[in-house]
């Protein structure tokens, strides 16, 4: 009688008639990193989290309640909540549409158009801020008219500020919304048409609850995205206090003159981007 340790060692694989051999079980927790690898990880680490340990270090953490609290701040912080949350409000109304053109409509020249829409995340913010003010600035392609027929100047006005952090933040949210299009079964949407409903009442009644998750996100990066924005802003809109002065710019401006009201400026920012992330950590960040 054979115990069940030598049947174990006699097996014969079935394939090559030869014995078999068990592959060695090695836990993915026990990999040990390779030194080339290991080495450049670790300077990549220190290189990114070595400036944010710095800035928290050189906190005037003493004088932090007095520089949070003075009205040049907080106007400058009003001034940023708004104008990001109004840009994230435009980029819904217009960005959602357009990532469900992008998802569900086949079209010729459909990937140039969603070129054309990425563009400004790889675009330097103070181009985008030039070619703000080429299309809308007084003398601009439509700026000009806008001027001459309502009166409507848009550069260098709380407005402009929106629409600088619409024009760089939008793409965030198109994107994020058309993986989840894509990522959605289209067949609900289609049952619905079936059933007689139109095709907007179908994305409004079907689609859009199924990318609610998708949307959210993307509207969450958009207006840390917008809130962030200083290129094209300062390009676009100028640094004026209490009108298109926001959070970075005042960063900017105060680094100049008092090094450690920009700091606290700062850390403000980078508590915002930490809430941010942690808020999308169950859609971007997971862990296996």
């Amino acid at each position: 009688m054979t115990s069940p340790a030598s049947g174990r060692a006699g097996a014969v694989d079935t394939v090559s008639g030869g014995p078999r051999r068990r592959r060695p079980r090695v836990g993915r927790r026990g990999r040990a990193a390779p030194l080339p690898l290991l080495v450049p990880a670790l300077i990549g680490l220190v290189f990114l989290v070595l400036p944010l340990v710095a800035l928290l270090i050189r906190a005037p953490w003493h004088s932090m309640p007095d520089l949070l609290t003075s009205p040049e701040v907080w106007q400058a912080l009003r001034l940023s909540l708004v104008c990001a949350t109004a840009a994230t409000a435009v980029s819904l109304v217009f960005g959602v549409p357009l990532a469900w053109l992008l998802a569900r409509v086949e079209f010729p020249g459909r990937g140039l158009v969603r070129a054309l829409v990425t563009l400004p995340l790889v675009l330097p913010p103070v181009v985008g801020g030039v070619a703000l003010l080429m299309a809308l600035g007084r003398n601009g392609v439509v700026g000009k008219w806008l001027d001459s027929w309502f009166g409507v100047t848009l550069p260098f006005t709380t407005t402009g500020v929106v629409i600088a952090e619409a024009f760089v933040a939008m793409p965030f949210l198109v994107i994020s919304v058309e993986g989840t299009l894509r990522a959605a079964d289209p067949r609900y949407e289609e049952a619905a048409t079936t059933l007689g409903a139109s095709r907007f009442t179908a994305f409004r009644r079907v689609t859009l609850p199924l990318i609610a998750p998708g949307v959210a996100a993307g509207a969450v990066l958009a207006w840390a995205r917008a809130l962030g924005e200083f290129g094209a802003t300062i390009t676009f809109a100028g640094n004026f206090p209490g009108r298109t002065q926001t959070m970075p710019l005042a960063v900017y401006l105060a680094l100049q003159n008092d090094p450690e009201a920009a700091i606290a400026l700062s850390l403000v920012l980078l508590a915002v981007s930490i809430a941010v992330l942690a808020g999308l950590r169950d859609r971007w960040m997971t862990t296996s």
